[in-house]
């Protein structure tokens, strides 16, 4: 597998950059537009959303809901920043890479869902791809100027969500309420209940395979509870780099719009001398979706699939209040267990694998 991240960025650059936002009424879309506002050398030129209003927006192509490539067709953007939520970006993730655009990646799950497609469409249409999740952010920012034979491992780091200490007993009546509070960010219901469950962490574990073509057995997670270290690099010397910074996402989706440059930010410059720096290992009996993500990576084909659509089918209904906190790990377990080693071929069999997924998470969940 070729790591798509090691290689030189080779893109030009022109006088204004446009940039085609999906999941503009998002935190991350919200940031996205203060970026882009601010930088004299970006335009935006097409924003999207599921279902939310976009009339507070000023771009010339606007849309709500529909086919998201008809939009960026008729945008011809620059650069496709992908923050919609869940396996619904997965379209214009592949859109993207297949015509040769650079894609700013915040939607992890159509990469996780679509990693091998996704590769093989940048192979043949030549997009690139910039991280915006802070941890893969981070990691391809340490990996700068190196090469694979370099590297020993790399290092995700969480802040292990608001339960983090917690034990199984004291997790089984939280609400939903509960778990959307996170410590350090501000993110939607879907990424910080996932965040709370550790499936984030799975899910960017699965992503950093696919971003940087190192086997699982390199790719490390450690807790990190403050979220100033954002992930770090172990290198074959017994070095480490580490990105640090305070836990604000228009670090991440500057360095990805502007790149190669680095543009001046308002996020403050952090103060060493108030810093104290806590790393413990994560709790995967507790929570054990970060261990099931792993497996399902391990297993490679269309697992990785069926572990997130059954997660975003389960938490679904825990936001829903039809699901207990716990029982999301064991709608994602079953789904697994219950769907035989298969790859797909192309979107159709990929599309065919999260429909099933999703039925036989609607499945366990008729008798939760």
């Amino acid at each position: 597998m070729s790591g798509t991240l090691w290689v030189s960025d080779t893109r030009q650059t022109g006088p204004m950059k446009r940039v085609a936002l999906l999941g503009a009424t998002g935190s991350i879309g919200r940031q996205t537009i203060e970026i882009v506002e601010a930088h004299p050398g970006l335009e935006l030129c097409a924003a999207a959303s599921g279902s939310s209003s976009l009339d507070d927006i000023d771009a010339p192509l606007k849309q709500v809901g529909g086919d998201l490539t008809e939009l960026l067709e008729r945008a011809q953007p620059d650069v496709v920043l992908n923050a919609v939520v869940g396996f619904a970006g997965i379209h214009a993730t592949l859109w993207a890479l297949e015509h040769g655009v650079d894609l700013a990646l915040a939607n992890k799950e159509s990469l996780v869902a679509a990693g091998d497609l996704a590769l093989a469409a940048q192979e043949r249409g030549g997009g690139g791809i910039l991280p915006v999740d802070s941890e893969h952010s981070a990691l391809y920012q340490c990996l700068q100027g190196t090469s694979p034979d370099q590297v020993a491992s790399l290092v995700l780091t969480g802040s292990g969500g608001p339960f983090r200490g917690r034990t199984r007993d004291e997790l089984t009546s939280v609400a939903p309420e509960e778990a959307l509070a996170h410590p350090t960010w501000s993110m939607g219901p879907k990424i910080t209940v996932d965040s709370s469950t550790l499936a984030n962490k799975g899910l960017e574990l699965i992503e950093a395979h696919f971003l940087f073509g190192l086997p699982y057995a390199q790719i490390e997670v450690v807790i990190q509870p403050t979220s100033i270290v954002h992930s770090l690099v172990r290198f074959r010397d017994g070095a480490a780099l580490a990105h640090v910074g305070y836990p604000d996402m228009r670090v991440p989706i500057s360095y990805a719009l502007t790149f190669p440059e680095r543009a001046p930010t308002p996020v403050p410059p952090l103060d060493f001398t108030s810093l104290t720096l806590q790393f413990e290992a994560p709790d995967v009996e507790t929570f054990p979706m970060l261990r099931l993500a792993r497996e399902a990576g391990e297993r490679g084909g269309t697992a990785p699939c069926v572990f997130n659509a059954a997660n975003e089918v389960a938490v679904a209904a825990f936001l829903e209040g039809r699901l207990p906190f716990l029982a999301i790990a064991d709608v994602v377990a079953e789904a697994l267990a219950r769907t035989e080693d298969a790859h797909a071929r192309d979107l159709d069999d990929l599309l065919e694998a999260d429909r099933s997924a999703r039925a036989l998470a609607d499945e366990r969940l008729a008798v939760a």
